[in-house]
């Protein structure tokens, strides 16, 4: 973006307005501009960090595939001998349906679920035809088993370049578009009387100015990076977590909703939260991007400093228990603790394991990865190390693409699943505490993306997706399912706002 175009004003109206520029913001724009309408996009951040908790994923989506040519509608690179060297499995919507209820203990809303789940393949059609482009997970989803890679925890497809291809992608899509996005404009509060939406007011360039229009998609994030509402409803100890993604998602969104009667809805002291390295900095860092998390957990055992195992770290495959985890963590004495792998599980560990910026200790002997453990009881965790050692039931295989039922037996909190021996030098202990992704709790919207009021009544002219949303997720979350909500409430809060704009113009 050139200097004049940086510092020119924003347009006086506009058909719709979208708040954010994320995955969702963007999936609301595409939406909208093929009615052939005027869009606008506001962007709190400046343009070298925009892209919201997006450009820090690693772009996964989660969709329902019934085999590999639903696999070939979403990723048309695939090869043959691809095809014929991968078990990519299948993820039916029944599957999709048991995942969202079981990890929200039955509690996501059934419409905003349905919707997710029977539009989730279309939607992903739909982002490849507007030019998208999703690659196989290979290094992170799927494990060698004999001569086949084999896929598992219903995910295979992610964004090609992760979260920063992801939006640097849709970016070029909206410019094509004609869809005029504005950095460092910060929305500031709604427009509206006992008819709906009136406007935005928007802070751009140091002056506040309101934008006329009917039609306001809100998709500006959760609440995580303000420490003061996490602490508010996540409860106390939230303000020192640290912020995996961007430092803008400030429920800015959420707050001016509410502000005009929206009605608050889902699990407001809930959250995604995950092992996070840590030293990381209080924020993301768009150099690393997702690298500070930890997710080969479930082939370790995690180290308090009591030096004493908290959580079962086998419970479910680690697409249904990281986003949990990290509060787990949270709670522990100091905010962290100390995964622990032997030269068995060190080369499965996932990429992120291997970059720079890693807390990480390395020895030969258990006695001498014990006394490393910065801030840990050595003697205790010695002891813990030991007894799990003497637990493991070694008659059970190891099969890491599968809950293997290999655990250990007579310890207080038991791993249900791939519990190996931890005996075989080297050793090596990575140091985590919690990061926070996104909080659950949000706006309540209908089936049509329509925010509704506290009567139960839409509020004409105002739709929001993305994580601000609130009913979708409770307690915990399937991996991938929140850039594939984003998109699918997206598309459809886009497609809700062009149809109401069309028809305003036309009256």
């Amino acid at each position: 973006m050139t200097e004049a175009a940086r510092h020119a004003p924003l347009p006086p109206t506009a058909d719709v307005v979208i708040v954010g520029a994320g995955n969702a913001a963007f999936c609301a724009a595409h939406a909208a501009a093929e009615r052939g309408i005027s869009v606008l996009m506001v962007e709190c951040a400046p343009e070298e960090e925009a892209g919201g908790n997006s450009r820090f994923t690693a772009g996964v989506f989660r969709c329902v595939y019934d085999g590999v040519d639903d696999l070939r509608a979403i990723i048309p690179d695939l090869t043959d001998a691809e095809i014929a060297n991968t078990d990519f499995g299948v993820y039916t919507q029944d599957a999709y349906f048991d995942d969202m209820g079981r990890v929200t203990e039955y509690r996501t809303d059934p419409d905003l679920c349905e919707a997710l789940v029977t539009r989730s393949k279309n939607t992903m059609i739909w982002m490849r035809r507007k030019g998208i482009r999703f690659v196989p997970i290979w290094g992170r989803q799927s494990y060698k088993v004999g001569d086949r890679q084999k896929f598992w925890g219903g995910l295979v497809a992610e964004a090609w370049g992760g979260g920063p291809g992801l939006v640097e992608t849709h970016t070029a899509i909206a410019k094509r578009s004609g869809i005029a996005i504005a950095y460092s404009a910060r929305a500031l509060s709604l427009i509206a009387d006992d008819d709906g939406i009136r406007g935005l007011r928007v802070r751009h360039n140091g002056r506040t100015v309101e934008i006329r229009t009917g039609c306001v998609v809100l998709a500006a994030g959760g609440f995580q990076a303000n420490a003061e509402m996490r602490t508010r409803y996540l409860g106390p100890g939230w303000d020192l977590a640290k912020v995996r993604g961007t430092r803008f998602n400030t429920g800015d969104g959420i707050k001016m909703a509410l502000d005009i009667r929206a009605m608050p809805a889902g699990n407001w002291s809930g959250v995604h939260a995950v092992g996070w390295d840590r030293n990381a900095p209080e924020f993301g860092d768009l150099a690393v991007g997702d690298g500070f998390q930890k997710h080969s957990y479930p082939l370790s055992i995690m180290l308090n400093a009591r030096g004493e195992r908290f959580v079962d770290e086998g419970a479910d495959l680690r697409n249904y228990t990281y986003a949990k985890y990290g509060r787990v963590i949270l709670m522990q004495p100091g905010q962290f603790a100390w995964q622990v792998f032997d030269a068995r599980t060190i080369p499965l560990l996932r990429d992120e394991y291997r970059i720079k910026q890693v807390s990480k200790v390395r020895a030969d002997t258990l006695e001498e990865l014990c006394a490393k453990l910065d801030d840990v009881d050595a003697a205790r965790a010695l002891d813990t190390i030991k007894a799990y050692n003497k637990a493991v039931r070694t008659d059970i295989p190891f099969n890491a693409s599968i809950k293997d039922g290999r655990r250990t037996q007579g310890l207080a909190i038991d791993k249900s699943n791939w519990a190996n021996l931890i005996d075989q030098p080297p050793f090596e202990a990575y140091a985590v505490t919690c990061g926070i992704t996104f909080t659950f709790g949000g706006l309540k919207i209908d089936a049509a993306g329509r925010v509704l009021d506290t009567d139960g009544q839409p509020i004409a002219g105002l739709h929001a997706a993305g994580e601000l949303v609130g009913g979708l997720f409770y307690f915990n979350y399937p991996s991938g399912t929140g850039l594939m909500a984003g998109s699918v409430f997206g598309r459809i809060a886009g497609m809700t706002a062009a149809d109401r704009a069309v028809t305003l113009k036309s009256t």
